[in-house]
């Protein structure tokens, strides 16, 4: 385990202020500015930078290299050079591996928290949350790397003995979104090592630094070079195609919106990859009539207003019974008149920014044309008269059929209830979407809610709960928000492939 002074500490005495405190001067610049690729820190070969800016404020963070098309070709050649010698070792080890980056991680939390609300957004109370979060992936596929297990038994002849074991599939390459920086890296990476796998990884282009920050951890902790490897990039389609393309690659996982995620399917297909894809979400609330309504509003400001709405688990269409939806809006409206909106690392601060302008737009866009098809504001609706990215967190009923934001996932802290009268109702316009990630139920009938799990058309499920996520535990979606689980007994087998050998008795 790493002790002493640590790379922020170090870089705290001689740091320069910028336009930010010393403290986050300091930890951006112990953050490397180069790809991390073979065990080294390398300069891109275009010798071009990316600027990674702050949501908040529009103000540069840091510039770092920009990945042209032949890192990433080189980033491949490392993992694929790496890869028999890392399938090699021992299970044992790698979970050791694994666990020591946990355990880092947890020294530095306090650091990677503050750099998640610079380059992201959140406020630092949920970025703390996150790096919680995204550490247990280390530490749970720590333990799994010892778990893979295979079967042997006679064949029903009785002619020979049967095994199958597990193998690492390969190669592979992760693409992470800019919403959970920490979690997404950490949840496909812990999973990928602990198998056996060697990868490339290829962070959004908005909040770059963490993964940076999460590579920098693995070299520290002492894992072989190549066997992670990080290509920061503004030309994401030019660098991934030829990695994609290259019969040497095995393995593709994304998490990002639905659109991409076809793109890049269509793409693996040329070489048969196998391939994880978390898509886009447009989650469901339904709340019945003998709902806990406290419970439920809880349950509610959890499933919307986590990571200022930009989740893709965050509820999208609340879905009210006729006889409390007055109410419900009501207490929620009470609630969110209490939020603040300000940069993540403000005291107090509950609403940080969106990513960006184009996201404000977005959210904007639908909030006005829902209204304009006869829906009711009650709480806020515009965008904030902050600079930065920022728009107020807005409540709205009686939206009608037909609105885009019944349609469209909204990314921003925008609540909107819709009112039934039937449970068929409800269960027809939860189902009403091409997405299928993940759905809320909140009822006191335990029947009701056993039958809820059985007809929604999604992955996972809440019930009278408002979030759900957990290492433990199977991630993933149904319909178009994607193929395979990430997290839980099932995450690892994304990169194992069975092999089946007869022995004849």
């Amino acid at each position: 385990m790493t002790t002493g002074t640590t790379p922020l500490e170090s870089a705290l005495r001689d740091s320069t202020l910028r336009d930010s405190t010393p403290r986050e001067s300091a930890l951006l610049d112990s953050i490397p500015s180069r790809l991390y690729i073979g065990g080294e820190w390398v300069a891109g070969q275009s010798g071009a930078t990316l600027n990674v800016y702050d949501p908040a404020t529009g103000d540069l963070l840091k510039s770092i290299a920009d990945a042209a098309p032949a890192d990433g070709v080189a980033a491949l050649d490392a993992a694929v050079a790496a890869a028999d010698e890392w399938a090699a070792t021992a299970p044992r080890r790698r979970g050791e591996l694994l666990r020591s980056a946990f355990d880092l991680l947890q020294q530095r939390r306090d650091d990677v928290a503050l750099l998640i609300t610079l380059e992201m957004g959140k406020p630092l109370a949920e970025a703390a949350g996150e790096v919680a979060y995204g550490g247990e992936f280390l530490r749970w596929f720590g333990e799994e790397a010892v778990r893979i297990s295979g079967r042997f038994g006679q064949n029903p002849e009785g002619t020979g003995q049967m095994i199958v074991s597990q193998r690492p599939v390969g190669p592979a390459l992760l693409v992470t979104p800019w919403n959970f920086p920490l979690a997404m890296a950490t949840r496909k990476i812990a999973p990928a090592l602990a198998a056996g796998c060697t990868v490339v990884v290829k962070p959004a282009e908005l909040t770059p630094l963490t993964t940076l920050f999460v590579a920098k951890l693995f070299e520290e902790v002492g894992l072989p070079g190549g066997v992670l490897n990080v290509i920061t990039t503004s030309r994401s389609s030019e660098v991934t195609t030829p990695i994609i393309a290259d019969p040497r690659l095995r393995k593709l996982s994304f998490t990002g919106s639905t659109g991409v995620g076809r793109v890049l399917i269509k793409q693996a297909a040329d070489n048969v990859l196998r391939t994880s894809m978390e898509l886009g979400g447009n989650a469901p609330f339904i709340v019945f009539g003998d709902a806990d309504l406290d419970t439920a509003v809880d349950g509610a400001l959890a499933a919307k207003f986590r990571n200022t709405g930009q989740a893709c688990t965050a509820a999208n269409r609340f879905i009210v019974h006729s006889s409390v939806a007055a109410e419900f809006a009501h207490r929620i409206a009470d609630r969110v008149s209490e939020f603040v909106v300000g940069r993540g690392t403000e005291p107090g601060v509950t609403i940080g920014p969106l990513i960006d302008e184009r996201a404000v737009d977005k959210v904007d866009a639908l909030v006005h044309d829902a209204v304009a098809r006869g829906a009711n504001l009650i709480s806020r609706g515009h965008r904030s008269l902050r600079a930065g990215s920022f728009y107020e967190p807005t409540v709205i009923t009686q939206v009608q059929g037909g609105s885009d934001i019944l349609r469209e996932e909204i990314f921003g802290p925008v609540l909107s209830i819709v009112e039934f009268d039937e449970d068929d109702e409800a269960v027809a316009l939860a189902n009403d979407t091409e997405y299928g990630l993940v759905s809320y139920v909140f009822t006191e009938n335990l029947a009701r809610g056993q039958r809820m799990i059985d007809r929604l058309d999604t992955g996972m499920m809440g019930l009278n709960v408002g979030v759900i996520s957990n290492a433990a535990a199977p991630f993933g979606g149904v319909k178009q928000s994607g193929l395979g689980r990430e997290g839980g007994a099932e995450g690892i087998h994304e990169y194992l492939s069975t092999k089946y050998t007869l022995v004849p008795s």
